[in-house]
């Protein structure tokens, strides 16, 4: 029993569960100065990316600078958005598989008014964008304009062209959390998800949870002690980039007739 209670760092509660919450403790840790980085980028611009936004907002200026302006006015956001691109308030925005957010009518000018052989590159990291997701303000999601349905429409045609493409195991688990909080986001939103969408969810997520609380394992822990828990976050993680494979299919299918 000495032996026991000497093996163990805190008594009374097993190294095995101490190993546990430290590594979920230490992936909140790097989850948080993940978004952290992402955010210090979201406002920066590439340096591959200089010649192709300088010639994006001289484009922009050639349409109608006082336009934009305008644009920016009657639809500004509560200034946590902010537009890289034409250094505004993000107008309209749209957010990259990447998690970074631009106004859609800059977004798709930088995309139709360059030379790219495949997906845009995106300006602030250079990650290839398979996937543009909307991200309106409810002022501009309730109100009827040109500029709403050209966005909605060259957004929808962008995912579809470009969303099939062949990714990475680890591309997948980069674009997790921007796929699973829009997922989480539209799930319990009025007129979102698909309600048949939403089942799958559900069962995705049930079974999931009936994994972990089950007895049987792949890799029992009480057989290989920290080593067992490896089995329950791989499903974890296998389910998750599933769900955002169902989410990205789906986005990609929106408009279609």
């Amino acid at each position: 029993m000495n032996d026991v209670r000497k093996k163990n760092l805190v008594e009374g509660i097993g190294n095995e569960v101490l190993y546990v919450l430290f590594t979920i403790l230490a992936g909140c840790l790097a989850v948080f100065l993940y978004f952290h980085r992402r955010q210090r980028l979201g406002l920066t611009i590439h340096p591959d990316s200089f010649n192709n936004v300088a010639t994006t907002r001289e484009q922009l200026q050639t349409e109608g600078g006082q336009r934009g302006s305008q644009r920016r006015a009657n639809h500004a956001n509560d200034g946590s958005l902010q537009c890289p691109i034409c250094l505004g308030s993000a107008a309209f925005a749209i957010e990259t598989n990447c998690g970074h957010v631009f106004c859609g009518h800059c977004m798709i000018t930088y995309w139709e008014h360059q030379t790219w052989l495949g997906a845009v590159r995106c300006p602030s990291c250079r990650t290839q964008v398979s996937l543009l997701l909307l991200n309106f303000t409810s002022e501009e999601h309730a109100h009827e304009s040109d500029e709403r349905r050209e966005v909605i429409t060259k957004v929808n045609q962008y995912n579809r062209r470009y969303s099939g493409e062949a990714r990475t195991i680890q591309e997948y688990l980069q674009d997790l959390p921007t796929l699973l909080r829009h997922t989480f986001h539209e799930f319990f939103s009025i007129g979102g998800l698909m309600w048949m969408f939403r089942l799958r969810i559900v069962i995705l997520v049930i079974a999931a949870f009936v994994y972990l609380v089950s007895p049987l394992d792949i890799l029992p822990e009480g057989a290989f002690g920290i080593i067992g828990f490896l089995d329950d976050i791989f499903i974890i993680l296998f389910i998750a980039v599933y769900i955002s494979v169902l989410y990205r299919n789906y986005v990609a299918g929106r408009g279609v007739i």
